[in-house]
């Protein structure tokens, strides 16, 4: 008498596996995606002082994080929906009833869960290149992604037997070769002018330093130097602190010789002139924060919207713009 061979225990839980991992994937990445939609603020876990690229924020805010004027998180939520899809869908079909069905839908999502995990870990590994190499940062999410990713890519190569060995390896080196090229294709501009000539402003790579923070390297034009002045001329006020990164994006729009013309007030204790009193006076609740006649603006601002709030009419040609917008 045969004795029935016993299914290894991975065949028989990769599935429901697979589709857990891609389900904590869809949260995290759909978590960082709305966040960054609705402009609030990831949980980083990092302290004030850190600098914008010396931690997960800086990442995320990073040109590499916006793919097509859209959260790279929402792509990333999209795909890890699809693969949990794909690994739980055949479940719901019962093989007593529709065998057929449910033999052809296992094979074809394998062949997808295949496909789509070594597409997820090959752009996953691109990105912690980028990590390691470009932004030189620690980034919590990204690597907690790349790891359900690759994980993902084990599971769909060894959570079945293969039948045909030549899917294991075709498959996978087709799809890594599509997903390189198109990789290197979506982000072979990622710091080049944007489509109207604005360059992404540069930023850090180390820890502000008090009293001053971060250098400012960008050079003004003159558009950006007529704003300035303009800006003070009416009486608006920037606040802000030397070891705050949006501050630091907000004196990168507007250039070193230009800046120079802001009214700033440094609300660190720490910071070089500080203003403290001055800051508690007004109220301020975050950096920066623009005082322009009377109206107050949270966060960097690009120059088009200073302009048009403060009745700005001068030459319009500026040269700096976020990362990713």
């Amino acid at each position: 008498m045969s004795r029935k061979r016993s299914v290894p225990w991975i065949y028989r839980w990769s599935r429901p596996i697979i589709g857990a991992i891609a389900i904590a994937g869809a949260i995290l990445t759909a978590y960082l995606a709305i966040t960054k939609l609705t402009g609030g603020e990831v949980a980083c876990g990092v302290s004030q002082a850190e600098s914008l690229k010396s931690g997960c924020k800086g990442v995320l805010d990073s040109p590499y994080a916006t793919v097509f004027g859209l959260p790279l998180s929402l792509f990333g939520s999209l795909a890890y929906s699809s693969m949990a899809v794909f690994s739980l869908g055949p479940l719901l079909i019962k093989p007593e009833t529709n065998k057929t069905f449910r033999k052809q839908l296992d094979e074809w999502t394998w062949l997808l869960l295949l496909a789509g995990g070594t597409s997820m870990a090959v752009f996953s590994g691109y990105l912690m290149y980028i990590l390691a190499t470009d932004l030189k940062s620690v980034c919590y999410y990204c690597i907690g992604s790349a790891t359900f990713s690759l994980a993902l890519m084990a599971l769909s190569i060894l959570g079945r037997e293969w039948e045909e060995i030549g899917q294991l390896f075709f498959i996978p080196v087709v799809v890594a070769m599509i997903t390189l090229v198109g990789t290197l294709g979506v982000y072979a501009n990622v710091n080049g002018p944007t489509a109207d000539g604005r360059l992404p402003i540069e930023q850090p790579t180390t820890e502000a330093k008090p009293p001053e923070g971060w250098k400012i390297t960008s050079q003004s034009g003159e558009a950006e130097i007529a704003l300035a002045k303009h800006l003070t001329a009416i009486g608006a006020k920037m606040y802000g602190a030397y070891w705050c990164p949006h501050c630091f994006e907000q004196k990168q729009i507007f250039g070193e010789e230009a800046f120079k013309d802001v009214t700033y007030l440094e609300c660190a204790s720490d910071g070089k002139n500080p203003q403290t009193q001055a800051c508690l006076a007004a109220d301020i609740k975050s950096f920066p924060t623009w005082d322009v006649k009377g109206q107050k603006l949270s966060g960097a601002q690009l120059p088009e919207k200073l302009a048009k709030v403060s009745g700005y009419t001068g030459p319009t040609n500026f040269k700096y713009t976020l990362p990713g917008r």
